[in-house]
């Protein structure tokens, strides 16, 4: 069976600020991230920096993965 898709006027009001909390803070942890990135020395991250760039495109589990398992621990970057 085919599903029919929601187009955004037939979102009841609730459903559409739950839709721009979450692009909002998807993109808000998203900036961070890349910011944080910038910001620390490449021997402070596993991994080369540029694949973690498109890997934090990846929904919440891309900026939340750098920050558990991509950034060494230790000295902040600073």
């Amino acid at each position: 069976m085919a599903r029919e898709r929601r187009r955004w006027q037939d979102l009841s009001d609730n459903q559409r600020r739950m839709v721009v909390v979450g692009a909002v803070v998807q993109i808000g942890l998203e900036m961070v991230a890349l910011r944080d990135l910038r910001r620390r020395p490449a021997e402070q991250v596993r991994g080369p920096k540029w694949a973690w760039v498109p890997a934090m495109s990846v929904n919440f589990i891309g900026p939340i993965a750098y920050f558990l398992v991509g950034r060494r621990r230790g000295a902040a970057a600073g």
